[in-house]
């Protein structure tokens, strides 16, 4: 009985730090933020682009990676497969919709640019644009990204944000659940 009273409090007393650890991107109908970042792979590559603009209404999911040293994933390889799956599958919901991945990690910029190419060669992703942000773990201003995170995946459409997701462990199971919001956004 003790025992059982001790877990209950104690879900009680970390519920919102656990809650927080949970939170990453902007909230579900807020405009898209601006979004500068040097494109290295795919529709933008060689200079620095506002990809929010670039994209303006398509339908768009943005993943924010958080990177170790040398520009591998910190969620490793079941990130990338997660990365993989969502490629080949984002044309089923719209033949518009698009992925813009933006490598995050402080110092790193250089290491990124350099590592992405061969990322895209592994993987061949085919709606995936590949930048490198160069600023700090927490990302691009106004987009919320917590740094604690490995993937922040954002799902947008005509501007507006339709859900963020926080993955702290993701594999090419949690696809599904992000491209179902993708469909609901764009009435499929």
């Amino acid at each position: 009985m003790k025992s059982a009273l001790f877990a209950a409090c104690a879900v009680i007393a970390f519920a919102p730090l656990a809650r927080g650890a949970d939170e990453s991107g902007p909230k579900a109908g807020e405009k898209v933020p601006a979004l500068k970042a040097f494109g290295v792979v795919g529709k933008v590559e060689g200079k620095e682009a506002d990809f929010a603009a670039d994209r303006k209404d398509e339908p768009t999911i943005y993943v924010f990676v958080q990177a170790a040293e040398g520009g591998i994933p910190v969620g490793g390889r079941p990130a990338a497969r997660f990365m993989k799956v969502l490629d080949n599958k984002i044309g089923d919901t719209s033949d518009k919709a698009e992925i813009v991945a933006v490598w995050l990690g402080e110092k790193a910029f250089d290491n990124h640019k350099e590592y992405l190419p061969k990322i895209n060669k592994s993987l061949t992703f085919t709606k995936t644009s590949l930048a490198a942000f160069d600023g700090e773990k927490s990302g691009p201003n106004n987009w919320g990204v917590n740094a604690d995170v490995h993937l922040t995946v954002v799902v947008v459409n005509k501007g507006k944000v339709a859900k963020s997701f926080a993955f702290t462990s993701v594999n090419e199971t949690d696809v599904q659940s992000v491209l179902d919001e993708l469909k609901k956004a764009v009435g499929k």
